[in-house]
C-alpha cells in the first residue's frame, strides 16, 4: 500500500500548480507594491490590494496570463511523459518534502484538493494501515499500544533519528506495539485533534482484546494529543477510558517563539502602506504554524479571530487530560540553566516554561505533577528523539 501520492508525475503536476499559484501571488504582490509607490497613497495605514491601469497594468495581466498558460502547457507535458514514469516506493527524502510542504501550506494544499496533502492514518514501519492491517497487527500484540506523534514539518519515519527509534526501542525492551500516526501538520492543531480522536477510536473498535494506550507526542504532537482528548470528551469516545500514560517531548504547551516573532513582523511590515504588500508573504504560512504562537488545541482559540492579527493569548482553558498521568521532557541547548538560554532559546524552538506547561495566568498553567517533570540539557529539539537520557527516561516513566 502506498503513503498518500507516491506516483512521480503527481508529485510534479502537484508542485506545478502550487508553482503556478506562487507566481501569480506574487505577481500580485509586486503589483500591489507598485500601484502604492506610483500613486503615492500615504506612509501609514494597511494597503489595499490594488490593480494599476494602461500599460502597466497591461503587462501585470499578461504576466497572470502567461502563468495560467505555462501552467496548462506544464501539465499536457506531464500527462505525455506520464507513461515514463515509474511508480515508486515512499523515500524518506521524498516524504520529508512532503512533510514540510505540508506544514507550510497544508491547509492551502487541502483547500486546492492538490493530492500532495497529507491525509492523517496510522503506519508502521512506513506503510499506511488500513483496518484490517490494523486489526492483525492489534490481534498480535498483547493489547499495549505505543502510540508515536510526530511534531510540525515531520513524519513518522523521522522518529528514526541516528539509529535510534523511541518506539521500536519500547518495543523490545517493554513489549509496547508501536503505531505510528502520520498527518498534515499544516491544519489546524483541532482539526487534527478530531481525526486523531476518530482514529483512536478504530483502534477500541477492532480490537477484541483489553487495550491500554500510551502515547508518546513529539513538539506539536503533543498539541494535537491534548486535542484529541478534549475532542474524544465532547463525543464520548471509549478510547479515553484506555489511555494511560501521555509523554510529551518538547511540546509548546504555550506557543513557540518563532512563530510570535513571525506575528510581530506581520504587524511592523502592515504599519506602512509600502511594506504591508510584502506581509502577505509571510501571511502563506499555515494554520498550524499560526497555532503554534500560543497553542492553541481547540476551534475556540482561532474561530472568529483574525489569526495574523497581533494581539494577545485569548486561549481558552484546556487542562491536561484528567485521569491519565502525563509526562514532560523539556530540553535546553545551554549546559546550564541561565535566563537567556532556558526562557529565550530553550531547545532552539520551544522554550522550557512553554514544555513544562509554566504561564504566568494560573488559569493556562498546565499541572504537571514536579516527578513528571524532566529538563535535559545540551540537547536541541530534534535531539529529544534519539538522545539516550531521554529514552531511559519515557522508559521509566512508562513501566511506572
Amino acid at each position: 500500500m502506498s503513503r498518500n501520492t507516491s506516483n512521480l508525475s503527481t508529485d510534479l503536476r502537484s508542485v506545478g500548480s502550487l508553482t503556478i499559484d506562487s507566481i501569480i501571488g506574487i505577481t500580485d504582490i509586486v503589483e500591489s507594491l507598485h500601484y502604492t509607490i506610483t500613486s503615492l497613497s500615504g506612509t501609514l495605514g494597511a494597503s489595499d490590494q490594488h490593480r494599476t491601469k494602461c500599460i502597466t497594468g497591461m503587462v501585470y495581466r499578461n504576466v497572470r496570463a502567461i502563468t495560467k498558460l505555462v501552467g496548462v502547457g506544464i501539465d499536457v507535458q506531464l500527462n505525455l511523459l506520464s507513461s515514463m514514469l515509474e511508480e515508486k516506493d515512499s523515500s524518506p527524502d521524498r516524504e520529508a518534502v512532503l512533510s514540510i510542504l505540508n506544514g507550510v501550506l497544508g491547509d492551502y494544499l487541502v483547500a486546492n484538493n492538490n493530492p500532495l496533502a497529507i491525509p492523517m492514518q496510522f503506519c508502521h514501519d512506513g506503510k499506511p494501515l488500513n483496518e484490517q492491517a490494523l486489526s492483525e497487527m492489534i490481534q498480535q500484540s498483547n493489547g499495549r499500544l505505543a502510540i508515536m506523534v510526530h511534531g510540525a514539518c515531520m513524519n513518522d519515519l523521522q522518529w528514526n533519528r541516528h539509529g535510534h527509534n523511541h518506539g521500536v526501542a519500547l518495543s523490545h525492551d517493554m513489549g509496547l506495539m508501536p503505531i505510528y500516526v502520520h498527518y498534515n501538520t499544516g491544519l489546524h492543531i483541532s482539526e487534527n485533534g478530531r481525526i486523531f480522536s476518530d482514529l483512536l477510536e478504530t483502534i477500541i473498535n477492532l480490537s477484541s482484546q483489553t487495550i491500554t494506550l500510551f502515547i508518546i507526542a513529539h513538539s506539536m504532537g503533543g498539541l494535537v494529543s491534548r486535542s484529541a482528548y478534549h475532542y474524544g470528551k465532547i463525543s464520548d469516545h471509549t478510547w479515553l477510558n484506555h489511555l494511560r500514560k501521555i509523554v510529551f517531548l518538547g511540546t509548546p504547551h504555550h506557543g513557540a517563539l518563532l512563530e510570535k516573532g513571525g506575528n510581530l513582523i506581520d504587524f511592523i511590515l502592515e504599519i506602512s502602506s509600502y511594506s504591508a504588500p510584502f506581509s502577505r508573504i509571510g501571511k502563506i504560512r499555515s494554520c498550524g504554524v499560526t497555532d503554534m504562537r500560543y497553542g492553541n488545541v481547540v476551534d475556540d482559540d482561532w474561530k472568529e479571530h483574525d489569526r495574523f492579527e497581533f494581539s494577545g493569548d485569548t486561549r481558552i482553558q484546556v487542562p491536561l487530560p484528567d485521569g491519565v498521568q502525563c509526562y514532560s521532557i523539556a530540553a535546553t541547548i545551554g549546559k546550564e540553566s541561565s535566563k537567556f538560554g532556558d526562557d529565550i532559546i530553550g531547545d532552539g524552538l520551544v522554550t522550557l516554561s512553554s514544555a513544562l506547561g509554566h504561564h504566568k495566568n494560573a488559569k493556562l498553567n498546565l499541572l504537571f505533577p514536579e516527578t513528571h517533570k524532566w529538563i535535559v540539557r545540551d540537547v536541541n529539539h530534534l535531539n529529544l528523539l534519539n538522545h539516550q537520557e531521554v529514552y531511559e527516561t519515557i522508559k521509566k516513566w512508562l513501566s511506572a
